[in-house]
C-alpha cells in the first residue's frame, strides 16, 4: 500500500496522541489503514477523506431493483430494541447513524460530520451535518440526536443497547450544546468511545425526538431509501429518498423478502428471483464453483465464545478450564469448520484486526498431553462429564460437536444440549436464561470495530452478558486502564496484561474470528454489508448483458 509522502505535515494535523500513532506507523508497527482508521477515531475525518478512504467507486448505470431475501424478523421491526440480522438488514435501508463503521475503511462520517474528545476522553463533542431531513419533511438537528441516545440508556424504554451502553453512557449523558452540536458525558473515560455511536451498536438509529415505537407504520429515518410498502412475515420494498442529503442511490428499488427456511433462500437465488441473500456454509456449497454467483467477504471480529461457568463445578478450578482450552485444535477448525474463511483465536476478544491488540501474547496451541496433566493436578485424572448448552443456529451445532470429540481425546465426557434459539437466550437475564446460566455453552457474537463491548459485557464481574460469572477484580482494574488509555501504544501494553489474565484464568474459549459474508448474484455490482448485518444497497449496479 502506498506510503504517506509527507510524514511531518502528517505529525501537525494533531497533538500527541495522534504522533504516537504516526510514530508506529513510521516504525512500520502499524499498517497505513489502521493509522487511517484511528485518524478517523480521533475525528481526523478529513485527513482518512484526503487519503482515498470512504465511499465505493462510482456504478455505470442506475436504475432497476434489487431484489434481497433475508430470515424472518423474530418481532416488530423497532431500532430501538430490534437484534436480529433480518430486522438490522431491513433497518439498513432507511436509518443511520451518527457515524458508519465501515468494514474496510473505518469510522466514517454519516450523520456526524466532526467529533473530538476532552483531554481525559470523558466527554465527546460531536458537530452534526446540516441539512439532513427525515422522509417525513422534518429537519434532523441536535434534538433529536440527543432524544436517540436518552431513549436507548432509558431502562423503562425496552432498548437492547442497555448492556453495551452499561457503564459507558448512563440516562442525563447526552447534551444539547446547540441546534448542531451534541456533547456526551461518560460514565468514565473511554478513549473508544465514537465506536459506540456507530453502526456497530445497531440499534443507535437516528430517529425523531417524538418517535412513539411505531416503526413500521412509516419506516421514518434519514436514509437513502424510503418506505414503498411493508407486508409483516412476507417482506417490504423500499424506493430512492430523491431528498437524501448525500449521493442519490442508484438503484430505482429495494425489494425484500423474508424465508422461514435458508434452504428456500438458495433455491430462489438460483431461480434468478433473489440478487442478494445471507452466507452460511451450507449454501456457499450450493453455488461452489458456480460463475452465476460469487462470495462476499469481510474479516470480522464475529466468534462464537464458549463460556466456562467459573462459579460452579466442574469450572471453579482454572486448571480444568485450561484443560479444555488445550484440547482444541484451533487450526483444524479454521481450515475444517469455517473453511478457511476465519483467522485463529486466541481466548481473548482481542481479534487480530484490533490494532490494539498485542500480538507477542504467546498463542495457545491444542496439546493434549498438558491438558491431561492439568486434570491429574486438579484432581481429576480420568476426566470428568458436563453438559454444553448452545443454540442452533448458523455453525454453532457443528462446532459444539467437534469441541466433543476434542475433549474426548481428554477424557472429558461433553453431553451435548443444542436449544432453539429463543429458548436458548430465554429472557436474556441471570436466573432465566441457558445462555447465562449453563455451566458450559457456546454464544454467537457479532462484529464489533473495537473490543470494549466484548470486555466489558461478556467478561467483567457486572457485565450483562457474563455467561461464565467471571468474576476478577484484577481483570475488572485493567479494564478501566484499558479505556483511559488514550493512544495505541498504552491501549497495547494493557491489552497485552488483560490477555496474558484471560489466557490464565480461561473464563471463555474463543478459537475463531469469522468472516462475514453474503451471497449475490454475478449480475450485480456494488453490494456493500458490515459484519454486524448491515445492507448498504445504495450504491448496487446491474451488469449489462
Amino acid at each position: 500500500m502506498t506510503k504517506l509522502r509527507d510524514i511531518d505535515a502528517v505529525r501537525n494535523l494533531s497533538g500527541d496522541i495522534w504522533n504516537v500513532a504516526v510514530d508506529e506507523y513510521q516504525g512500520g508497527f502499524l499498517k497505513r489503514r489502521d493509522l487511517l482508521k484511528y485518524a478517523a477515531l480521533l475525528g481526523l475525518t478529513g485527513f482518512a477523506a484526503s487519503q482515498g478512504l470512504g465511499g465505493a467507486r462510482a456504478a455505470t448505470a442506475a436504475g432497476g431493483t434489487v431484489r434481497v431475501g433475508l430470515g424472518q424478523p423474530t418481532k416488530a421491526i423497532d431500532p430501538v430494541s430490534v437484534t436480529d440480522p433480518a430486522s438490522i438488514g431491513v433497518i439498513s435501508q432507511v436509518g443511520e447513524y451518527l457515524i458508519l463503521d465501515d468494514p474496510k475503511d473505518g469510522l466514517q462520517p454519516k450523520l456526524a460530520l466532526s467529533w473530538e474528545a476532552n483531554e481525559t476522553a470523558s466527554r465527546w463533542t460531536f458537530k452534526l451535518r446540516p441539512g439532513v431531513k427525515f422522509h417525513d419533511g422534518r429537519a434532523v438537528t441536535a434534538r433529536d440526536i440527543v432524544a436517540s441516545f436518552e431513549r436507548l440508556v432509558d431502562p423503562a424504554s425496552g432498548s437492547s443497547a442497555l448492556s453495551a451502553y452499561k457503564g459507558i453512557l448512563s440516562k442525563g449523558g447526552a447534551k444539547l450544546v446547540d441546534d448542531e452540536t451534541v456533547a456526551f458525558d461518560l460514565d468514565g473515560p473511554n478513549s473508544n468511545f465514537p465506536f459506540y455511536v456507530s453502526s456497530d451498536v445497531y440499534n443507535a438509529v437516528i430517529l425523531p425526538a417524538d418517535y412513539a415505537g411505531d416503526f413500521e407504520k412509516s419506516f421514518n429515518g434519514t436514509g437513502p431509501f424510503k418506505l414503498e410498502s411493508f407486508r409483516p412475515k412476507q417482506g417490504a420494498s423500499f424506493v430512492r429518498n430523491e431528498d437524501y442529503w448525500g449521493d442519490k442511490a442508484l438503484p430505482d428499488r429495494v425489494e425484500i423478502k423474508f424465508f422461514d427456511d435458508e434452504q428456500a433462500q438458495v433455491l430462489a437465488l438460483q431461480a434468478g428471483q433473489l440478487d442478494v441473500i445471507p452466507s452460511t456454509t451450507r449454501l456457499e456449497l450450493a453455488i461452489e464453483g458456480n460463475p452465476n454467483f460469487k462470495l462476499l467477504s469481510v474479516q470480522a471480529s464475529s466468534h462464537d465464545q464458549v463460556h466456562l461457568r467459573t462459579d460452579q463445578a466442574p469450572f471453579t478450578d482454572k486448571r480444568i478450564r485450561r484443560a479444555l482450552a488445550l484440547t482444541i485444535d484451533r487450526e483444524a477448525v479454521v481450515k475444517g469448520l469455517l473453511k478457511g474463511r476465519a483467522i485463529v483465536g486466541n481466548d481473548t476478544p482481542f481479534a487480530p484486526i484490533f490494532p490494539s491488540a498485542d500480538p507477542s501474547v504467546p498463542q495457545r496451541k491444542q496439546d493434549i498431553a498438558e491438558a491431561k496433566r492439568l486434570l491429574g493436578e486438579a484432581g481429576v485424572p480420568n476426566g470428568f462429564e458436563v453438559t454444553l448448552t448452545t443454540e442452533r443456529a448458523y455453525d454453532i451445532p457443528d462446532y459444539a460437536v467437534i469441541i466433543q470429540n476434542f475433549a474426548r481425546k481428554a477424557g472429558i465426557d461433553v453431553k451435548l444440549n443444542v436449544l432453539p434459539q429463543d429458548a436458548y437466550y430465554g429472557s436474556a437475564t441471570f436466573g432465566s436464561s441457558p445462555w447465562l446460566d449453563s455451566v458450559l455453552g457456546i454464544t454467537d457474537y457479532g462484529h464489533r470495530g473495537t473490543p470494549d463491548i466484548f470486555l466489558n459485557a461478556t467478561l467483567k464481574s457486572s457485565g450483562a452478558w457474563n455467561a461464565a460469572h467471571f468474576n476478577n477484580p484484577a481483570y475488572d482494574a485493567l479494564l478501566l486502564d484499558y479505556s483511559k488509555a488514550r493512544d495505541l501504544q498504552a491501549q497495547r501494553l494493557v491489552a497485552g496484561k488483560i490477555q496474558t489474565l484471560l489466557l490464565d484464568e480461561t473464563p471463555a474459549i474463543i478459537s475463531y474470528f469469522s468472516q462475514y459474508s453474503r451471497i449475490v448474484s454475478s449480475k450485480v455490482e456494488g453490494v456493500r454489508f458490515t459484519a454486524i448485518s448491515h445492507l448498504l444497497l445504495d450504491r448496487v449496479s446491474f451488469v449489462q448483458a
